[in-house]
């Protein structure tokens, strides 16, 4: 009579096999899920780029005061050039030093490395935030030029 099936043996390599692969691509996924998260950062900043562009050809100077009154109403450097977030951000986005927009569940509020400005001639927009949770935050800017910079690479420290 033979019998069908597996040994200890033979199920214990199976499992040391899952459990290498796991070791080795639950931190590749982790990583790529980082790198995912990092778009948003990259897609607001060239629009926010877009709406300091038209606010310049509108006014001949770009946003730079941290805050405009209009109206009764007061507004930031970011909407006044009419930008805001849609949606869910992980982000701050900051303009003149001051944190513009930053998300709901703001449990870190980061301030960029990277001096933020406006003047009649150029700016610099920064956003900062923690991608993969850990101490390290995340950060970019664009400016006049529509040079958009990983300043803090989050995902690669």
């Amino acid at each position: 009579m033979k019998r069908k099936g597996f040994t200890l043996i033979e199920l214990m390599i199976v499992v040391a096999i899952i459990g290498i692969l796991a070791a080795i691509a639950i931190p590749n996924f982790l990583r790529f899920q980082a790198r995912a998260k990092q778009s948003e950062a990259k897609q607001n900043l060239g629009a926010i780029f877009t709406a300091y562009t038209s606010y310049f050809s509108d006014n001949n100077t770009f946003p730079g005061a941290t805050t405009m009154v209009v109206g009764s109403g007061s507004f930031n450097c970011l909407a006044v050039a009419d930008w805001e977030p849609k949606g869910t951000i992980r982000y701050n986005y900051n303009c003149m030093n001051i944190e513009a927009f930053s998300p709901a569940t703001n449990d870190s509020p980061c301030t960029p490395a990277v001096p933020t400005n406006g003047t009649q001639i150029d700016f610099t927009v920064a956003s900062c935030g923690n991608v993969d949770n850990d101490t390290t935050v995340d950060e970019w800017s664009i400016d006049t030029a529509k040079k958009l910079k990983n300043v803090i690479d989050d995902v690669k420290i």
